[in-house]
This record gives C-alpha cells, structure tokens and sequence, in this order.
C-alpha cells in the first residue's frame, strides 16, 4: 500500500480508549430506537442480543430477514425471540428510527448498508466491509454527505486489553515500538468451510480483519501490505485456511496470522507490542490477560515483567453499544473516522490477497 499515514485518523482512533460512558447518566435519555438488517452473520445474534440486553438505552423495535427458512431456524431462540419481523421497508419507515445494524452475509451487507444510510440512519456495519474497496467508499461518501455515523463491527476496540495497548503506545511507555505481532485462529468444520470458500480472502478476510483494525489503531496506516495465503486442502475446497501479512512502517514491521485449522485456537490469540523500552503481550484476547515488561519502572508501571490487573468489560459487544448511545444522545463525539475505516478495508483486502476492485 503506497500511501502517506494518515495521522488524524490515528489519533482520533485513539480516543475510544477514552472509558466507556456511564450507563446510568445514558438512561436518564429517551431510548434510541434500533432495529436490525440479517440475522446470516456470525456476530448477528450477538449484536442484537446486547441492544436488547441496554434495554433502558435501547428501544430495540424489529429485525429484517427476508429468508423463511432462517428466520424459522432463529425466531425462537433467546436474541430473536418476542422481535418483530419486519420488512426492510418497513422497518426504514419506522418514525424516530436512528440506528440499524447490519447483519447479513458479508456479500450484502454494503447494499443493506446503503439502503440504511440513504433513509438517514447512522449504522453498525459487521465486518468485513463488504468484498471491494469501491463500493465502500462509495458508502462512506454517502454517509458524509448525509452527516450519520458509520460504527464498525471490529470486535476489539472496546476490549480493555487492547486499550490498554492503545494508550501504552500514545504515551510512549514502550519507546520507539519496532515490532508487533498477532495471531487470530480456530479450527472449523467441513460445513463452514465451504461456507468461507465463498471469499477468495479467506481467514484473514474473515478473521484476521478484527486484528487488522487494531492494527491501525496502534500504528496507523501502513506504507506496504504483504500477503502470504495458503490453501492447505484444494482437493476438498478453495478455502484460503492459513494466512500470514506482512505491513511495513517507516520504523517498524508487523505481522497477523491467522489459520482456520488450529486446535483450541482461541486460547494462543494474541497482539503482541514491542519497544525498545518495554513489550505487551495480550494473550488470551478473550478473556484478556495482559503481561507488561519494562526496562525501567515508568507511568506508575513497575520494573521488569507483570500481569496488569484490567477492567471487567462485560459483553463482547457492550463497547459498541455503550460508545453508540453516548454519541447518538450528544455525551462524545464518535472516535473513528471515515479515513480511518477507508484504511482498514483496504489492509484487509491487501493482506486477504484480494484485489482492491
């Protein structure tokens, strides 16, 4: 990626270590009516499981799923259930409506995305932000110009082992950083497999993404993005299942890994930082457990090698949620720039070994 860093995006990214509002003083607030596109995505039931669980923020007032077989298979289970269906038409039209989430399969989600931002509505995107660079830009302008928010689904950004990374780096407590390194894997089933074969990206599309913005908010935008995929069974299917990337920056290099194929691969996830005064290994991300090493005490922070004692987060996607009805209700200014998320994509589609168009 030859491009020069953009530094405000950076910064303004950094600004979501900012502690998360106090939900309380939010409840005091009308509620914010949300509803929901899809229910195909991974983290679909996740997302509308925590709106509904802020049910003094959150009036949560339908979700959309126009396929009978899927709704069947969700409608009763515990995020779904007592929800209204709706259609999209429907539930673009609901009076006071301000917030949807986008929760289709990746392959829709910037169309079901588009539809919400041309009826005015701010919007949580899961991830990935669809399968090209063009068309997301193209929704990005759209969200300019229409002044709503556009919040990605990247599910660390509100993790506190992460902030923690985040402020270390802004306030320099390891010194000149040279190196990072993260490993996002599990192992899947025939089944799913087939299912990510849809996406010459693979893991790293898939998975590797939620590192990636990390990444840019720890280091901001990369000068080169270098991919190494592999597909380690063709004669089954096209599933690019073990991935490496490489991103360069004047001074330093950074690699994310990450594999379809690994055993208990949740517990070996990590985020690795290094400096010249100091190193942060996060691992396991969830739940996160953060070992600081310093070459001197600094920041409060002892010498040598320590587990930091980290705040109690809560749900997966509590961050996201909490961050939407402090800014929705005025409290703060939404910390990611379109810039910054414009970057993302394109680090992902770079290291997935995609096309940008």
């Amino acid at each position: 990626m030859n491009t020069r860093r953009h530094f405000l995006s950076f910064t303004t990214a950094l600004s979501a270590c900012a502690a998360l509002p106090d939900v309380t003083a939010l409840a005091q607030a009308p509620k914010i009516k949300v509803g929901q596109i899809g229910t195909k995505h991974a983290h679909a039931g996740g997302k509308i499981g925590t709106a509904r669980k802020f049910n003094n923020l959150y009036d949560f007032v339908g979700v959309v799923e126009p396929d009978d077989d899927q709704w069947a298979r969700v409608k009763d289970s515990a995020p779904y259930k007592d929800v209204p269906r709706m259609t999209r038409e429907q539930l673009l039209n609901v009076k006071d409506l301000q917030l949807v989430c986008v929760e289709t399969e990746v392959k829709n989600l910037i169309e079901a995305a588009q539809a919400s931002i041309s009826a005015g509505m701010h919007i949580h995107l899961d991830k990935p932000a669809g399968v090209n660079y063009s068309s997301f830009e193209k929704l990005v302008h759209s969200a300019k110009a229409g002044k709503v928010i556009i919040q990605m689904g990247y599910m660390f950004r509100y993790n506190p082992g992460f902030q923690f990374i985040f402020q270390a780096i802004r306030n320099g407590l390891l010194g000149d950083v040279f190196e990072v390194d993260g490993v996002i894997s599990k192992k899947i089933g025939d089944a799913t497999r087939q299912q990510l074969a849809e996406y010459p990206g693979g893991t790293m599309f898939e998975l590797g993404c939620h590192l990636i913005d990390s990444l840019h908010v720890a280091m901001g935008t990369p000068d080169r993005v270098t991919a190494f995929p592999r597909t380690t069974y063709p004669d089954k299917d096209a599933l690019v299942d073990n991935m490496l990337a490489v991103f360069d920056y004047p001074k330093a290099t950074a690699t994310i890994r990450s594999a379809m194929l690994e055993v208990d691969g949740f517990r070996r996830r990590q985020f690795v930082v290094v400096g010249h005064e100091g190193t942060i290994i996060l691992r396991p991300l969830e739940k996160p457990q953060l070992e600081l090493t310093l070459e001197s005490a600094r920041a409060g922070q002892a010498k040598g090698s320590h587990i930091v004692k980290l705040p109690e987060l809560g749900g997966r996607y509590d961050g996201d949620f909490l961050e939407m009805a402090a800014v929705l209700h005025g409290e703060r200014e939404f910390p990611f720039s379109y810039q910054h998320d414009l970057d993302v994509q394109k680090s992902v589609l770079l290291s997935s070994g995609m096309k940008l168009d």
